[in-house]
């Protein structure tokens, strides 16, 4: 049986949780590996467990009644799946699956619904966690109607670099092109723009960043609010470096 110490756990909400709501989840928790596409969230179905990635990359989509699809957030290292439980909605429209595969701490829902109900410390912790996602998906929102195409890979870019080891993003053209809401033929012009300005190198499913500091000039105004509130409300920089 696996024991699990905070203090070596790589997902940032348990390891910033109180000590003794991690020990308390402890005993329920299981380290499961997350292969491409594997879904966390099934659209209109109430999770079994919460996951808190160790590693990869989660896509949040939101899909309309006609099948139209686009990425509206990121859960990485510095989150979990299924906080629309945290305001007592136990099924939500849309899907939170893996674009990069990776690693997770699962707790089944029972035991973390009854651990943040019962403690008002914990339960406020991750309601501000709830908060920095919602504010995530406003300044998508914000992304995709005021600001170029360019501007926006520069964003999610900078978003996956946030969230993975290394400068080595192993996202592929489809999923670059449900990020941004293009088509994918059209992926390919805007990486070679991006190449052009030496931000980043892309061979074929790889984005290797070359320089953050100019994603970030790319990226403007669109990139950094929700990164910001991020680390003033839970304490710990939302970058996993």
């Amino acid at each position: 049986m696996t024991t699990f110490e905070q203090s070596t756990t790589r997902n940032t909400l348990l390891r910033t949780v109180s000590p003794q709501i991690f020990a308390r989840l402890a005993g329920d928790m299981e380290r499961v590996d997350l292969p491409l596409k594997f879904v966390l969230v099934e659209d209109g179905v109430a999770p079994s467990h919460i996951y808190f990635l160790e590693d990869g990359l989660a896509s949040v989509v939101a899909t309309s009644s006609d099948g139209e699809a686009i990425e509206v957030g990121h859960i990485g290292r510095e989150g979990a799946s299924g906080m629309h439980v945290m305001l007592a909605v136990p099924a939500t429209p849309g899907r939170t699956f893996i674009q990069v595969e990776g690693s997770a701490i699962r707790v089944p829902l029972n035991v973390f619904t009854e651990a943040v109900v019962s403690d008002r410390e914990t339960r406020e912790f991750f309601l501000r966690y709830v908060h920095t996602t919602i504010l995530q998906l406003a300044h998508s929102a914000l992304a995709n109607a005021r600001y170029s195409v360019q501007e926006r890979l520069a964003r999610w870019l900078l978003m996956c670099h946030d969230r993975l080891d290394g400068d080595n993003l192993a996202v592929t053209h489809e999923f670059l092109a449900l990020m941004l809401g293009v088509r994918r033929s059209g992926v390919t012009d805007h990486l070679h723009i991006l190449e052009g300005r030496h931000a980043i190198r892309s061979t074929r499913g790889n984005v290797r960043v070359l320089s953050r500091d100019t994603l970030l000039d790319i990226a403007g105004g669109c990139y950094g609010v929700p990164e910001r509130e991020y680390e003033k409300l839970l304490g710990l920089p939302s970058r996993v470096r």
